[in-house]
């Protein structure tokens, strides 16, 4: 796939709708860099024109300031806030929560105002107005899928609707953990735990959550956070429940049932 970098677009005179921002685990995790190809592909087959920053790209900082390291976080913040006002940059798009949240409630107090919206609330708006269809026998048609909430995109930001209607519109039956929504249990990664090792105790957070998750009877778990679905797969095989329980990104679940 050729995806126009900014720095390309503006050499052409171009600008671009969105910016996608990509992310650290997008880039670099082999998993997650297959969320972001199918996002990728939809916003392509979409019509959607946008830009990545590409080798631009520094991490948001999200990490460092959660591990406390706040002289870090603005420095990083500052140069990306550099880069993006200096490409004039509007309106961003991300597959993480993490940046997400980073870039739309915490860079405007270092300067940096954007509209920054996540991708599956951008899927919801591209299915209502028709620029995404699905197939009318789609992969996952009537199979059962539970959703889980993502602690930076539910309890932060308050979004809960956008990613149940995209798995609505797959005509799939979701099927809700006992802990949902404002309710839902965190994956075990936020809060920069995803890189150290959690404290003693006797069980972890992400084994439970995945327990509740099998515990439905559905067999795809759909995720919207690169770090929930890295945790979520770790848990389900820890059920061995592998081969029965896939963990896909919403982005995923649509790519694979658009027209």
């Amino acid at each position: 796939m050729h995806i126009p970098s900014m720095a390309e677009m503006m050499a052409n005179n171009e600008t671009p709708d969105v910016l996608f921002w990509v992310g650290c685990a997008g880039s670099f995790d082999a998993r997650a860099q297959k969320i972001t190809k199918a996002f990728a592909a939809i916003l392509d087959k979409a019509g959607i024109k946008f830009a990545i920053l590409g080798k631009e790209e520094m991490c948001t900082g999200d990490p460092a300031r959660r591990a406390g390291n706040e002289f870090l976080f603005q420095m990083m913040a500052y140069n990306n806030i550099q880069l993006l006002n200096g490409y004039g940059i509007k309106k961003i798009v991300t597959t993480c929560p993490h940046c997400f949240n980073t870039l739309k409630n915490e860079y405007p107090a270092l300067g940096g105002e954007y509209d920054v919206i996540h991708h599956t609330t951008l899927l919801q708006q591209l299915i209502d107005e028709g620029k995404v269809k699905m197939k009318e026998e789609g992969s996952f048609k009537g199979k059962k899928i539970t959703y889980h909430d993502s602690c930076y995109l539910g309890r932060t930001n308050h979004i809960y609707e956008a990613p149940r209607k995209v798995l609505e519109a797959l005509d799939a039956e979701l099927v809700e953990m006992k802990r949902c929504r404002s309710n839902g249990l965190c994956c075990g990664a936020g809060g920069a735990q995803m890189f150290k090792e959690e404290e003693k105790g006797s069980t972890r957070v992400n084994w439970e959550r995945s327990a509740e998750a099998v515990e439905t009877g559905a067999s795809i778990v759909a995720a919207a956070c690169p770090f929930c679905n890295t945790m979520m797969t770790d848990g389900v095989k820890v059920a061995e429940k592998e081969d029965a329980v896939k963990v896909m990104d919403v982005a995923e679940l649509v790519a694979a049932s658009m027209q």
